[in-house]
């Protein structure tokens, strides 16, 4: 359940970003997805696409439309560093705003994805105030 704090962060959200906005989440964990998914859904933003690695969610970006993508850090097959990568390095797709979602905090994986152009990070576990929090942050410069 959303608090009375996290609610006003969501209404700030809502004056910075379409909640009509197609978002690829990207995480190997089937409860992670669903975790952010259901976040996502509680502040009003219901257009989500679901991947289980880099190679899924790179599949699904060629085929598709995305505004956000919330995607974890270590996966197998293709990693969320890697992933971010080839966003970065697509002129298709380099614009597109990118939350890196990672359970380890390590100053290294935080500078390679800075290195690599991410948005934002969040380190697990957070809570929905954490990610709107990381969500207005991204938002709110990119109106700047």
């Amino acid at each position: 359940m959303v608090s009375s704090s996290e609610l006003e962060i969501s209404e700030k959200l809502k004056d910075v970003i379409d909640l009509k906005m197609r978002v690829l989440v990207v995480d190997d964990s089937s409860t992670m997805r669903r975790i952010i998914g259901n976040t996502l859904k509680e502040i009003g933003m219901r257009n989500l696409v679901m991947a289980d690695d880099g190679d899924t969610a790179w599949e699904k970006l060629q085929n598709d439309d995305f505004d956000l993508i919330l995607s974890d850090h270590k996966m197998p097959n293709m990693s969320g560093e890697q992933f971010l990568r080839l966003v970065r390095e697509s002129e298709e797709y380099r614009d597109i705003p990118f939350i890196m979602i990672t359970a380890e905090s390590f100053h290294e994986n935080v500078m390679n994805a800075v290195k690599l152009g991410v948005s934002n990070y969040i380190v697990k576990p957070f809570s929905a105030k954490q990610l709107l929090e990381k969500l207005l942050k991204v938002f709110g410069t990119m109106k700047k």
